[in-house]
């Protein structure tokens, strides 16, 4: 069980932080060469969609896996593989934090900005701060992923 654990631990942070990656990486450049209006649309329909059962299931899994394989360490796990989860544990946290506080109300002004005529002025509104803490978030997940293979692996 133990051992279960902590490779879906891996498997989480990392599908976690690859589907983020992958936003900043594809979909924010892409978007970046879109009209106002293309964006906004674009944008309010990714942020309607985004919160599905796959979704949820690796942001759930990026967190509560992690911190059950510290409940159930695996079979010779060492003070350091616990402090390296420990601190996975902590970007994963930290990172959905960000997305909690900073990118979800972001994308809530976005649904609710005005239509046809606004569509600048949301996107002034939401996508230089959406792309700094999609960044800070992205990253603190990557670092989640990257420490919790360490500690399983390493």
């Amino acid at each position: 069980m133990a051992a279960t654990l902590a490779v879906l631990s891996v498997l989480a942070t990392g599908l976690y932080a690859g589907y983020l990656l992958a936003f900043q990486s594809g979909v924010m450049p892409a978007l970046r060469e879109a009209e106002d209006a293309q964006f906004t649309q674009v944008m309010r329909k990714v942020n309607e969609k985004v919160p599905g059962p796959v979704f949820l299931l690796l942001l759930l899994g990026s967190v509560g896996l992690p911190a059950a394989s510290l409940w159930v360490p695996p079979a010779g796990a060492t003070g350091t593989d616990r402090a390296l989860t420990v601190a996975a544990l902590v970007c994963a946290v930290l990172g959905h934090a960000v997305t909690a506080v900073g990118n979800v109300p972001l994308n809530n002004a976005l649904a609710a900005a005005a239509g046809p005529g606004g569509e600048r002025a949301a996107r002034t509104a939401f996508e230089g701060r959406w792309n700094t803490l999609h960044r800070v978030r992205t990253l603190l997940a990557v670092a989640a992923a990257v420490l919790m293979t360490v500690a399983v692996v390493g």
